[in-house]
C-alpha cells in the first residue's frame, strides 16, 4: 500500500483526531499533576493586610479586645483564602480528570480504526522483495 493510498481524506481525519486528542491528553495530565500538587502543598501566599488598631487610629492605643478582634479577622481571612485555593485546586483536578476521561477513549477509538485499516504485514524473507497480494 503506497503512501498516497493511505493518505485519504478519511485517514487524514483519523490521524488529525488522534493528534488533537493526544495533545489534549498530555496537557490534561500535566494540569492534573499540577493541581494535585497544589492541593497537597498549597501556596502560603499573601492573605491581605488587616491594619492594626494603632494604625487605623493614629495617636491612640488599642485595647486588648480590639487587638484580639484584629487577630481573629486576620485568621478568618487566611482561612477563607486557603479554602478558596483548595476549592480551585479541586475544580482543576475534576476538570483535568474529565478532560482525560473524554480524550483518552476518543483517541483509542480512532487509533484502533487506523490500525484496523492498515494492511497486514507478512514475514519478509532476507534479500527478496515482498510479493504483492493477488
Amino acid at each position: 500500500m503506497a503512501f498516497s493510498d493511505r493518505m485519504t481524506l478519511r485517514n487524514m481525519y483519523l490521524y488529525l483526531v488522534c493528534l488533537i486528542t493526544l495533545v489534549i491528553s498530555i496537557f490534561a495530565a500535566v494540569n492534573l499533576v499540577r493541581s494535585t500538587v497544589e492541593l497537597l502543598y498549597p501556596d502560603p501566599g499573601y492573605y491581605g493586610y488587616v491594619p492594626r488598631c494603632a494604625e487605623s487610629k493614629p495617636g491612640q492605643t488599642c485595647t486588648a479586645a480590639e487587638e484580639a478582634a484584629f487577630a481573629v479577622e486576620q485568621k478568618r481571612i487566611e482561612k477563607l483564602t486557603r479554602d478558596s485555593q483548595r476549592r480551585q485546586a479541586v475544580l482543576s483536578i475534576v476538570g483535568s480528570g474529565t478532560m482525560l476521561a473524554i480524550a483518552v477513549p476518543v483517541y483509542i477509538y480512532h487509533w484502533k480504526r487506523i490500525q484496523n485499516e492498515l494492511p497486514t504485514r507478512g514475514p519478509v524473507t532476507s534479500g527478496e522483495p515482498p510479493v504483492p497480494p493477488a
